[in-house]
C-alpha cells in the first residue's frame, strides 16, 4: 500500500509518500518533503494565520510534486491520499484538505482525513513497529497531553495542560528574552552555556496526584526574574534559559512518572513503552530526562527521529495508511476541524472514524 500524505496544519508545508506492507504492517518512508515558513513569520515572533495559509497555497503543488518525484511514483500508482483535517489553523487546514479532495476526485483514489495529533501518536509505529498499547507524551506548540494508546482511534487521556502548552511556554520565554523565533530551539541553544541552578524557578504541579500540567506560573516566574535583572546580559539570558529548561524537564518527569504508574495498573505489556512525540520532543534535555526515567521504571523510551517529531507529511501518510488498511474511506464532504481532540470521552467523538458522532 502506497499513500500520499499532505500536512498544512500550521506553518510547515509538507508532503510525503509512505509504503505500508500488507502482510506485516511495517512501514517505510519513500519521500518526505517539508518546506518551513520560519522566515515568513520570524519578524512577528510567531505564526500569522493569514500568512501561513497564503504560503501553503503558493508552495503546496510544488511540494507534492517533489514528494512524488523523490518516491519515484505517479498519482496513478498511489493507493490513497491522506491529509491533515485538524486540529490546526482553519485557513491552513483548508489548503491541504481541499487539495487532497481535488486529487482524490481527479484520480478516484480514496481520501483519508487525518487527525494531526493521531499522526504524531502513530509515528512510533512507522519508525519502530511498535505494538499497542503504549503510553504517549504528546508535546508541541499547541498541545501537551499524556495519553494511553490502545489502538487506532482508541485513546484515553491521562493528563493535559490547564493553561499553556509546553511549546508555547518555550516560545513565550524566548520572546520575553529577545531570542529569535522559533523559541524552543533558541532557548535550548542558549541554555547550553547557562547555569541551570542559578534561578530557583517553580516546578508547577510537581508532587500532586494525576498527570496534568500547569506552566503559566513558571512563565510568570521567568518574567519576574528578567524584569528584576533588566537590562539582561548574555550570561543572564543563558542562565535563565538553562534554569527554565531544567524546571520544565523535572516537571515533565514528575507528571510522566504518575502516568506510568497508572498505565501499569490498567494493564500494560511486560515491557511497556513510553512514546514522546511532537516538536518539543526534539529537546535534548527533555529526551535525556525521560530516558533516565524510563530506565528507572522498566519502560522502553521510543522517540522518533528529530525530523519526524516536528510537523511532516510522513506521519500523515502513515496514519492514512493505517486507517486505509482497515477499510476506512472519507467522503469528499469531510470538513476541516480547527479543534479535534483525540480522546473520545472529552467531546463525544474519536479519531475521525467515518460516522463518528461530532
Amino acid at each position: 500500500m502506497i499513500v500520499l500524505g499532505i500536512e498544512t496544519s500550521c506553518d510547515e508545508t509538507a508532503a510525503a509518500v509512505v509504503h505500508r506492507d500488507d502482510e506485516d504492517g511495517r512501514g517505510a518512508i519513500r519521500s518526505n518533503i517539508v518546506l518551513s515558513q520560519i522566515e515568513e513569520h520570524a519578524a512577528f515572533g510567531g505564526v500569522v494565520p493569514e500568512i501561513a495559509a497564503r504560503a501553503h497555497v503558493e508552495a503546496l503543488d510544488g511540494v507534492i510534486a517533489a514528494a512524488l518525484g523523490d518516491a519515484g511514483v505517479t498519482l496513478e500508482e498511489i493507493d490513497g491520499i491522506a491529509a491533515t483535517a485538524g486540529p490546526g489553523l482553519i485557513g491552513a487546514l483548508l489548503v491541504g484538505l481541499t487539495t487532497a479532495k481535488a486529487l482524490a476526485m481527479a484520480t478516484g483514489k480514496p481520501l483519508i482525513a487525518v487527525n494531526h495529533l493521531e499522526a504524531h501518536a502513530l509515528t512510533a509505529r512507522l519508525t519502530n513497529g511498535l505494538s499497542f498499547p503504549y503510553l504517549l507524551l504528546l508535546v508541541s506548540g499547541g498541545h501537551t497531553q499524556l495519553l494511553r494508546v490502545d489502538g487506532l482511534g482508541i485513546y484515553r487521556r491521562y493528563g493535559t495542560t490547564i493553561d499553556d502548552a509546553l511549546g508555547e511556554a518555550f516560545d513565550k520565554t524566548a520572546k520575553l528574552l529577545g531570542l529569535p523565533y522559533p523559541g524552543g530551539p533558541a532557548v535550548e541553544r542558549a541554555a547550553r552555556t547557562g547555569d541551570a541552578t542559578r534561578f530557583a524557578l517553580p516546578r508547577p504541579m510537581r508532587g500532586r496526584p494525576g498527570s496534568d500540567f500547569s506552566l503559566s506560573g513558571l512563565k510568570t516566574a521567568v518574567r519576574l526574574e528578567a524584569e528584576r535583572l533588566a537590562p539582561l546580559s548574555a550570561e543572564d539570558i543563558a542562565d535563565i534559559c538553562a534554569s527554565f529548561q531544567f524546571a520544565i524537564a523535572e516537571t515533565v518527569v514528575d507528571r510522566v512518572d504518575n502516568a506510568m504508574k497508572r498505565f501499569r495498573t490498567e494493564g500494560a505489556p511486560v515491557e511497556p513503552a513510553l512514546v514522546v512525540a511532537g516538536g518539543v520532543a526534539a529537546n535534548g534535555m527533555i529526551r535525556a530526562s525521560l530516558g533516565d526515567l524510563a530506565a528507572a521504571t522498566g519502560f522502553h523510551l521510543v522517540a522518533p527521529p528529530l525530523g519526524l517529531c516536528t510537523d511532516n507529511g510522513a506521519m500523515v501518510a502513515w496514519a492514512g495508511a493505517e486507517w486505509l488498511a482497515t477499510g476506512r474511506r472519507d467522503g469528499l464532504d469531510v470538513a476541516a476541524r480547527p479543534r479535534w481532540p483525540l480522546d473520545a470521552d472529552v467531546l463525544g467523538f474519536g479519531a475521525g472514524i467515518k460516522g463518528a458522532k461530532a
